[in-house]
């Protein structure tokens, strides 16, 4: 992000200004890209910003190309307010094939559709989004470059070091062993189709309404306990992501080109919610004791690719304890970061 940073975030609308700013990376890359994107899954979390920052980029740039957000858009609000930034909505429930199929073409796919939150009520659910519904994308768009949303959860629970990329993928629990699948599907009509890709695997891209450091300030605050069998955690601000995200456009390869996206450091949860104590006048609480293995990405190679996030871990915890204390809104969205069993 731009070098004047603010001290703090008041604002819903100064959040997402700063979490769709393109980077000039971004621009540059925009000025390159042949063709439309297309968001698949645009309204969920992720979604709005990364959709807004692919059209203010393409403005940036100076060149035409539609940018589509595609989302059962649950709320009429969602779609008025990606259009009023001319982002073009569709209304769709991906899982009905007839639907997908009348999608428009677009020379880059943006997959985010996936269920997670609730996915140990709705295991059937679960794997047909996560697993299935690859299938049918895929052969809609086998002439598209794609770029597909994963999670580090494919990985278990591994070193404090952190997982790479060429790590075999322990999943635990099925809503982690539904999004290896998903991965499984997207390699498979790679390889068979020829379609360049890239996978995502993202660990807990973070904003100020939701996001690990919100989960634990809103925990202090309400002096609930905070768990500390994880230990370790890493986050992303989203706008570094949503950057890291579009820039892979440009890195797509058959088979597919995997990515773990995250921050450069390591955070412990003790020290991080410690200081947050001390910023909110606070004392945490805490339970449990952090175990020999956690689930942590090492995020190098993308750094290679995109350079560091522009946003640091002590700027974001910052901003979210100056947004929590002033009691913003938030989407109640927990990550569940402390989950170890898988079911979320």
């Amino acid at each position: 992000m731009h070098s004047n940073r603010p001290k703090s975030i008041q604002t819903v609308e100064q959040l997402e200004l700063l979490l769709s700013e393109p980077s000039e990376a971004v621009v540059s890359m925009m000025q390159r890209l042949k063709g439309d994107i297309i968001l698949l899954g645009a309204g969920g979390k992720i979604g709005p910003s990364l959709a807004r920052m692919a059209k203010r980029a393409t403005d940036l740039a100076g060149v035409k190309r539609k940018v589509l957000g595609v989302s059962r858009f649950s709320a009429a609000r969602e779609m008025e307010s990606l259009a009023s930034h001319g982002v073009e909505t569709i209304r769709c429930n991906l899982m009905d094939e007839d639907a997908l199929s009348k999608l428009p073409a677009a020379e880059n796919v943006i997959y985010l559709a996936g269920l997670k939150f609730g996915s140990s009520e709705r295991m059937a659910e679960t794997w047909a989004m996560n697993t299935y519904l690859p299938g049918p994308v895929c052969r809609k768009f086998s002439s598209s470059r794609i770029i597909a949303y994963s999670t580090g959860a494919v990985y278990g629970l591994g070193p404090i070091t952190g997982s790479l990329e060429a790590d075999t993928p322990e999943p635990v629990g099925e809503y982690a062993m539904s999004c290896l699948g998903r991965e499984r599907m997207f390699e498979h009509f790679s390889r068979t189709l020829k379609i360049p890709m890239a996978i995502i695997r993202l660990f807990y891209a973070c904003e100020l309404r939701y996001g690990v450091v919100v989960d634990l300030a809103r925990k202090i605050v309400a002096g609930e306990p905070i768990d500390l069998d994880m230990g370790y955690f890493n986050i992303i601000w989203q706008g570094d992501n949503n950057a890291m995200t579009l820039l892979a456009l440009e890195h797509v390869t058959s088979p597919p080109l995997v990515l773990n996206i995250t921050g450069s450091e390591r955070l412990s949860i003790r020290e991080v919610a410690t200081e947050m104590g001390r910023l909110l006048g606070k004392e945490p609480q805490f339970r449990g004791t952090e175990q020999a293995t956690t689930c942590l990405g090492d995020a190098g190679k993308a750094h290679h690719l995109f350079g560091v996030p522009r946003v640091g871990a002590a700027q974001l915890i910052n901003w979210a304890v100056d947004w929590v204390r002033r009691g913003n809104p938030y989407l109640d969205r927990p990550t569940h970061f402390e989950v170890r069993d898988g079911r979320f």
